[in-house]
């Protein structure tokens, strides 16, 4: 099994593996490959994963009461997603996780973690930095929703995520800013006129 990216990210956070801690993440870690529109976590299951994506994209996302689409998340390469409020209650999750695009992934149950955080203090110190920065962005996030119109929170998400733009649907990028898909598109070409 190759974890050169996951080994590389543990790095890039500054939190570099030694040998002994990269034969324990390989007995905890699953491969999995992914088609597209494949389902890594349906709404009334538990996450019990944190998944790192070393190829392809996905989403996670809630499906209100009339059936519509919020996106809450996008992720691709060298990057994780979960629902972290069922991971760590253990309590049924009110999310979809959906690949956009065939993809290779990379996951790790919740025993396995926490078993790695016991006995190999650099995981722990990585997943609490992982938290940190995802905490921040879900917070800069609701910041933007409560306090930009909808032409800042869209310029907003291309600077945030510019490997995106050509990877999801415009009715994706509407559903994340809270906005439909023909505002999107007037907005679009608003700015494009400028």
């Amino acid at each position: 099994m190759d974890l050169t990216l996951l080994i590389e990210n543990f790095s890039k956070a500054s939190v570099p593996l030694n040998e002994e801690e990269i034969e324990a993440l390989k007995d905890c870690v699953t491969v999995r490959h992914v088609k597209r529109r494949q389902f890594i976590l349906h709404e009334g299951d538990i996450c019990n994963h944190y998944t790192f994506v070393i190829e392809g994209c996905f989403k996670m996302y809630k499906v209100d009461l009339n059936g519509k689409e919020h996106n809450l998340h996008f992720t691709t390469e060298e990057s994780w997603i979960a629902d972290l409020g069922s991971f760590f209650t253990k309590k049924k999750s009110e999310l979809y996780i959906e690949a956009i695009e065939k993809s290779t992934i990379l996951q790790i149950e919740r025993d396995d973690l926490l078993s790695l955080y016991d006995n190999y203090p650099k995981f722990d110190k990585y997943f609490r930095l992982f938290l940190e920065k995802a905490f921040a962005k879900e917070e800069q996030r609701s910041l933007h929703n409560i306090s930009s119109t909808a032409e800042e929170r869209y310029l907003h998400f291309l600077e945030t995520y510019p490997n995106l733009f050509n990877r999801i649907s415009n009715v994706q990028i509407a559903s994340f800013l809270g906005v439909t898909p023909e505002f999107l598109s007037v907005l679009r070409k608003r700015l494009i006129k400028r």
